[in-house]
């Protein structure tokens, strides 16, 4: 498997989480050899979205599951071969090569069909049609590849190879009684049996030895249509070798062929393995473009994928498959939560605003200056996640690191804060759908399932007119997933509060934790900006009061 280690941040991806992993993709690429590669869980938010058309970086590409799948293995990408091709042709592929089968295809690559050493080493056994060679279509180009011929006479318009194949060594006139139309005679250098041939309208004749023809035959040959070549080898060699022209596709295997998608699990395929006894199995992507064969020994010696956890430590928030994967390292600045590794791993964890005023000290403390884009990103991300340190959890460290990352990107903080904020608060023409996916987590306490969402918003009057569609929806989600509190934070940046709509059978336990009264299951809650620090940190401590 390519060495490749995954970085992605949480599901529902916020600003922060997105930008971490692109910037510590950058640094990991920029000073160890493999392939760090970020990636997202989830659709992008508005605000996420401005940022990376803002400064012109690509959205990280969206994975499901860190399970491997048959593009993660280094399967052979070997070259298919062409339905045309001769049978020889594809036994010393298959020997120069060191397989047992091929896999055959188009002129596009698209999956036709397979042949196996067994297929052709029958065919060659069985008693062969002497028709076989016409009935296969079998190029003048095949035959001469199989008898390393050479063309004599090639006619204008040449006769069908659609008779029988005929060894030539009897007597002129014996021979003729056996010479029918457009067979294909292999004969040596007599030139009666040579005419004889031609006068019957044979439409290929074999000249063994390397032999030529006289002129009386060429004529002959000429006006009747009839080729000609000549081969090195011995009448008897070239007789044994002539059905070896024939192309793989009247041997290959078209029906019920055994493959696989390359975006299939390897979970999945490998039971058809272990029931089926093929050596190999042809790898096809979306549009059965042929792109590989798999054997065994790939499923023996397959690698887990390797990833990095940014801004989240909890197994729930995490990519699906995860126990599938290697965690290389985890860069946070949440709660210590319950992801374990088979192995002593590198952990930051640190109390800071912002994953990415971490990763950026990882920049700097190496001595690597990143890139002005991903400067202008870190700058946004350390914004967004300390809400331009309004919120509790911004810090000194926060201000230091978003200074010194702004001579890098050239960038005004104030005016850049406020064309954020801006495009990514508005909730025009958003579902109540859109609003709880944007930014949602899953806390899990003692025996409190709690999953809050949490939206920033210049105009939180916005949500009125849909405000119980928006309960219905929650209290569906409470019950279907079993949350014993279900909550959407609605944070008003400027006002410096947030409005928590909450549902669930012990929705409650925010009256208490908040020393409020819920109102059609809202309160606001003023000074609220930070669910991690003002809103979780409260409920686990009036949780661990009811021990």
């Amino acid at each position: 498997m390519k060495d490749t280690v995954y970085i992605t941040g949480h599901k529902n991806p916020d600003t922060d989480s997105v930008i971490s992993a692109i910037a510590y993709a950058e640094y990991k690429n920029r000073t160890v050899t493999s392939d760090a590669v970020p990636i997202r869980l989830g659709p992008l938010n508005r605000e996420t979205k401005f940022i990376l058309e803002y400064f012109g970086v690509e959205e990280p590409r969206f994975m499901e599951t860190m399970k491997l799948q048959v593009k993660d293995l280094d399967y052979d990408k070997t070259q298919p071969i062409e339905p045309e091709i001769s049978l020889k042709m594809a036994w010393n592929l298959m020997h120069r090569n060191n397989v047992n089968s091929l896999v055959v295809a188009d002129g596009e690559d698209f999956l036709k069909g397979i042949v196996t050493v067994s297929s052709l080493t029958s065919s060659y056994m069985d008693v062969w049609d002497t028709t076989v060679v016409g009935k296969a279509g079998t190029s003048l180009d095949n035959i001469l590849e199989t008898l390393s011929g050479e063309i004599i006479l090639l006619p204008e318009n040449p006769r069908p190879f659609s008779g029988k194949m005929l060894v030539i060594s009897l007597m002129a006139e014996d021979a003729s009684e056996v010479i029918e139309e457009n067979d294909i005679t292999v004969m040596g250098n007599i030139g009666e049996l040579q005419i004889a041939a031609a006068e019957k309208n044979v439409s290929l004749m074999i000249i063994t030895g390397n032999h030529g023809v006289g002129e009386d035959v060429l004529k002959e040959c000429s006006e009747r249509g009839i080729t000609v070549i000549k081969t090195p080898h011995d009448t008897f060699t070239a007789a044994r070798l002539l059905p070896q022209s024939v192309p793989v596709k009247s041997v290959m295997a078209e029906n019920n062929i055994t493959y696989f998608n390359e975006d299939e699990f390897v979970d999945d395929i490998s039971p058809v393995m272990t029931q089926t006894r093929y050596r190999s199995y042809p790898i096809v992507n979306s549009e059965k473009r042929v792109m590989g064969t798999l054997s065994r020994y790939h499923l023996i010696s397959q690698v887990r994928k390797k990833i990095i956890l940014v801004d989240h430590n909890e197994r729930s928030q995490s990519i699906d498959g995860l126990e599938h994967a290697d965690i290389l390292e985890i860069i946070d600045h949440h709660r210590v939560a319950d992801v374990a590794t088979g192995s002593p791993i590198y952990f930051r964890n640190e109390p800071v605003g912002s994953t990415s005023t971490i990763i950026s000290s990882i920049f700097f403390e190496n001595g690597i200056r990143p890139s002005k884009k991903t400067a202008g990103l870190l700058c946004a991300a350390i914004i967004s996640d300390t809400l331009y340190f309004k919120s509790p959890t911004s810090t000194n460290t926060d201000r230091m690191a978003l200074e010194r990352l702004l001579k890098i990107a050239h960038l005004d903080a104030d005016e850049f804060a406020m064309e954020m904020f801006r495009a990514g608060t508005s909730l025009e023409g958003k579902t109540p759908e859109q609003l709880l996916a944007q930014d949602f987590k899953t806390f899990t306490l003692d025996d409190q399932k709690i999953g809050i969402s949490q939206v920033y918003s210049l105009d939180a009057e916005a949500l009125t007119d849909y405000k119980d569609d928006l309960l219905s929806l929650m209290d569906k989600r409470a019950e279907k997933e079993e949350y014993t509190i279900y909550g959407l934070l609605i944070t008003d940046i400027f006002k410096e509060e947030s409005e928590l709509i909450v549902t669930g059978p012990n929705k409650e336990l925010l009256e208490t934790a908040f020393d409020k009264k819920l109102s059609n299951n809202s309160m606001v809650l003023p000074g609220v900006l930070s669910r991690k620090k003002q809103v979780i940190p409260v409920v686990t401590q009036v949780l661990l009061s009811r021990r």
